[in-house]
Formats: C-alpha cells, structure tokens, sequence
C-alpha cells in the first residue's frame, strides 16, 4: 500500500487565493510563550521549565475555503436536490468521503476551458473506466503545476455543468480538483460572461448541486504522481458547525498490483 498525500498546506501566501482572502498564520515560538505557561502555575519560574523554553502555538485567521478543502452543497446553494434544504459540511454523510479514485487528465486543456460532458466520457474512455456510485473523481488541470506562483488562480480548465451533472448522474458524490476552484477561474468567465450577457455562465459547475447534490475538493496537490485509477481516496472535512466547507487532508491510497 502506497500512500499519497495530495493536500496544499496551509500557508502565509498570497498566491492561492485571490487578493484579500489569503490565510494569516501567526507564529508563536517557545521562547516567547514561556509566559504562557507561567500563567497556569502559580509560583513557577521560567527557570523552572527545560531551557525555559514555552510551548509552540500559532494563531490562525483564515476562512473555511482557504487551503484544500471539501465543499459542501450549502456553499452552491441554499437548496440542492431540486429544492431540498442543502446540507452543510458537518451534515456530509461520511460514506461519501471515501471511495474508489479515478483521475481525468485535462491539463493540455487551455486556462479558462470549460470542460463538457462529451470530454469527460472521452477521458473516461481513454482511460478504460466506467464510473460506478461512490466513486470519487479528480481533476488533473494546469493549475495544479502553476501553485505556488502568481499565475495560480487563473491557470486550467474548469468543469462546466453538464460535466458535473454527467458525473453526479453517475452516482458520483464527491470529486475535486488541483485548481482553485471547480468551474473555471473567474477572470475567464467574465470574460465570457461580457461578451455573451448570459450570467448562467457563473459559477456553473458549482451550481450544479442544485439539481443533484455532491462535494467537491479544491486546491488538491500532487495529482500528477496518480495513475488514472487503481486507487482509493479518503477526504474527510473537518466539522465545523453549519459551515458551507471544511479543511481536509484527501489522501490517496494506491493499491499494490
């Protein structure tokens, strides 16, 4: 068994997300905490603790879409399902969470692409996989090379909503992508959305889970190191309390041959 971990780290950068809404991440050393400690123990010392060293503790201000994370349908919508009341992060059923993993390969698709759903039963063709209920989908686009850099959250396709609801028709309850958001980068769909007058355009993936409710993770790492299948995923959120998404840490599990 092979594990891959395939999550961004939560980091002080202001390249994953757009402008203003990067995580900051304050960092408490031991030598400035040990007053901390002192504050519990009356009596004691800073000669008292070994090197008079504190602990080390960081302060965190960051929203629930920074860093890989699992949406939830709350976050599309407020309803799903054709009109049921759309679940939350900590009313994702835990069973969609983990499952059998096939990855789409669109990373020679242009930034801004939205992918449609003849693509997606090629891709799955190409790769020789029919999609059964439970599995978990992820998307290879060219974001996923450009993280880390100013280029991040304009770079790859984007999965548009008749992709998605091929998928979610398919039994598909959770997928993700390497990009910064499932639809294609906003910059691109303005664009589109200029030029047309048709404001359908945005957000269009995600408001897929209108009609039919799923999860997407976004902002995943290290696609490139899986094959397209013969694999497992597990992505489970944290839970944080009528949240529209939670942090997680999907991790890969390749099946040995």
């Amino acid at each position: 068994m092979h594990l891959v971990d395939l999550a961004r780290p939560l980091e002080n950068t202001e390249f994953a997300d757009p402008p203003g809404l990067a995580p900051q991440i304050s960092y408490m050393t031991h030598d400035e905490t040990a007053e901390q400690i002192l504050g519990f123990f009356p009596g004691v010392t800073r000669d008292d603790l070994p090197g008079g060293e504190g602990w080390a503790v960081e302060q965190v201000a960051l929203t629930t879409h920074n860093g890989t994370h699992l949406d939830a349908p709350w976050h599309y919508h407020s309803t799903m399902d054709g009109g049921k009341r759309a679940i939350t992060i900590d009313e994702v059923p835990l069973e969609w969470c983990m499952g059998r993993g096939v990855k789409l390969d669109f990373r020679h698709l242009p930034d801004g692409h939205v992918v449609s759903a003849v693509e997606v039963a090629a891709e799955l063709d190409r790769i020789g996989h029919v999609l059964t209920p439970g599995d978990i989908v992820l998307v290879n686009t060219a974001a996923g090379a450009a993280y880390g850099t100013p280029a991040y959250v304009g770079t790859g396709c984007g999965m548009g909503r008749e992709a998605t609801l091929y998928l979610t028709e398919r039994g598909m309850r959770v997928c993700g992508t390497d990009a910064w958001s499932w639809d294609a980068p906003f910059i691109h769909t303005a664009q589109q959305v200029a030029e047309t007058g048709d404001a359908s355009l945005i957000w269009e993936g995600h408001r897929a889970g209108m009609e039919r409710a799923y999860c997407h993770i976004e902002k995943l790492g290290n696609l490139e190191a899986l094959p397209a299948t013969g694999f497992d995923v597990m992505c489970f959120p944290v839970k944080i309390k009528a949240a529209s998404a939670g942090w997680c840490r999907p991790v890969a599990v390749i099946r040995s041959s």
